[in-house]
């Protein structure tokens, strides 16, 4: 739903409204894009609105390259990270090849923009020894510390974004096979395994503790992970939850559903397991997303060589 505040955006939103409701359909059907990401690219392309109504430009066949730079120059102005700024010149760049697609506009002004190049950060993981003191935190005694235990086992043990995690539904696991079907970005599926930790973590919980938090809710459900209340687990729960987890352990490091995901593609990698094989478990389309791990793996043969090699 999209929502301007005064009458006056609300008036200038109005002629560009059919464009905009135009390519949100086309990015729901056509191309099937996840909710969040169209959400993105609605937020995206209601900001340059928001821009075009201050610059008195009223449509966007209008826009020029130099009102583009203006664009670009606020946002720096505001201090947007190069990431930032990539992924908005990266939405109006598709949105309007799409109005020129459609005739609705007769050149595209963000051709000739290039995008920023990207901050390369080295992701954040934990090292054995940390992640091994956090499966020693939970009180398997309770449901809650049970649904803790299998919780930090999956994502450790299957890479999984912690939106997948918390989509999970008790038919999606396969015991047998010790595999999940996991539905990721753009409604693709893909089946990930799992080892026996995790397993025997998840036995446990169903068998246990997600009954006993399945009887405080006055309804059913078929997700696999709860709340306290027996109502579905959201990301931001799972997210208390790790934070709790850390502060159990008195340790300073930081952990997110993320810093999980980056550690289970680290110790994969450091153990031999290859680029395409890790790439796929994590549900990336592209390798170069996956690539990144490739700095962490390189650190870490850097130190076995400096204390393994007689002339180091």
């Amino acid at each position: 739903m999209i929502l301007f505040s005064s009458p006056c955006e609300v008036g200038f939103l109005a002629k560009n409204s059919l464009s905009l409701s135009l390519f949100i359909e086309y990015l729901q059907i056509e191309k099937n894009y996840a909710k969040n990401t169209v959400h993105g690219y609605e937020k995206d392309i209601l900001d340059f609105i928001t821009f075009m109504n201050q610059e008195g430009i009223s449509s966007f066949i209008e826009v020029t390259y130099s009102d583009v730079r203006l664009f670009l120059t606020k946002l720096y102005v505001k201090q947007y990270s190069r990431r930032s700024v990539a992924r908005k010149i990266s939405s109006m760049r598709s949105f309007y090849k799409f109005l020129v697609r459609e005739e609705l506009c007769i050149e595209n002004p963000f051709t000739l923009v290039s995008l920023p190049k990207k901050d390369h950060k080295i992701p954040s993981f934990l090292y054995q020894e940390e992640i091994e003191h956090l499966f020693k935190v939970s009180d398997l005694t309770t449901p809650l510390g049970q649904r803790n235990q299998a919780l930090l086992e999956v994502l450790y043990a299957t890479g999984i974004r912690v939106s997948e995690c918390c989509q999970i539904q008790m038919s999606d696991i396969d015991f047998s096979l010790g595999t999940v079907l996991v539905n990721g970005k753009g409604s693709k599926q893909r089946y990930v395994p799992f080892g026996e930790y995790a397993s025997k973590a998840l036995l446990d919980y169903i068998s246990k503790g997600r009954l006993a938090l399945l009887e405080k809710s006055r309804s059913t459900s078929n997700f696999l992970f709860l709340n306290f209340r027996g109502g579905n687990l959201t990301t931001r729960g799972v997210r208390l939850i790790l934070s709790k987890l850390v502060d159990q352990t008195s340790s300073t490091i930081h952990i997110s559903p993320h810093v999980l995901r980056h550690t289970f593609a680290t110790h994969l990698l450091n153990e031999g397991a290859d680029m395409r094989s890790v790439q796929e478990l994590l549900g990336h389309a592209h390798l170069s997303s996956t690539q990144i791990y490739t700095h962490v793996t390189k650190e870490h043969l850097k130190k076995i060589y400096m204390s393994s090699h007689p002339r180091a």
